[in-house]
């Protein structure tokens, strides 16, 4: 694939995430009408009919539509997996753009959110997933333009040590406070420590693998 190939590939990839992104914003406005009209805030009222089963299967169905463009547009499994990233990073972060345009939420980005719910709720500061986010967009850039010069990222065993480590850190921050996560009490406050630990591994797993790549072209 040329230069030009793989930026009008990118194009449509972010074009498809930033779309996808108002849907999904336009649908949590309507969510917040209904379940949080005195405002969405903490400790957060828990949805306890079946709608919340509804709301589990929209998860579910957002993340097979990212992961079936990232499919269309790879070629095989690093691709796609790349081009994964970068679509649910921009898709993620145009998220909190569309709600802030459309309900002037988060005013801060360190205002509280659910995140996900699978398998547990997962809250935190809306920080936690934009800098997430941030950082698969690099990584993703980076390894599709690696990919496109013919130069296979193939990340070493430490990298995937290291940055599943960083996943396991990150993701206990967001589950780990149950009382608030189900019981409906005041969160305890977010451990930005561990994120920032999660992160830096992130970076450092993506930097040995990137670094072992340049030396063996």
């Amino acid at each position: 694939m040329n230069k030009n190939g793989l930026s009008y590939k990118i194009l449509w990839l972010a074009v498809f995430g930033i779309a996808m992104a108002f849907v999904e914003s336009a649908v949590v406005v309507y969510l917040r009408a209904i379940f949080y009209p005195e405002g969405f805030k903490v400790p957060l009222k828990t949805i306890t009919d079946s709608k919340i089963i509804i709301e589990v299967f929209r998860e579910i169905a957002t993340l097979v539509m990212l992961s079936t463009v990232a499919h269309i547009a790879g070629r095989n499994f690093r691709e796609r997996f790349t081009y994964l990233l970068l679509v649910f990073g921009i898709w993620d972060i145009f998220y909190y753009v569309w709600l802030r345009v459309l309900i002037a939420w988060p005013a801060s980005i360190f205002d509280w959110d659910i995140l996900f719910l699978i398998p547990l709720p997962w809250i935190g500061p809306v920080i936690a997933p934009v800098s997430i986010s941030i950082l698969m967009i690099i990584f993703s850039i980076f390894i599709a333009h690696s990919t496109q010069k013919g130069r296979d990222f193939k990340p070493a065993l430490i990298s995937g040590i290291l940055a599943l480590s960083g996943i396991v850190l990150i993701l206990y921050s967001f589950m780990h406070d149950i009382n608030a996560t189900l019981y409906q009490q005041i969160p305890k406050p977010y451990r930005y420590e561990l994120l920032v630990i999660g992160e830096i591994l992130f970076v450092t797993a993506f930097s040995i693998a990137y670094v072992k790549r340049r030396g063996n072209a």
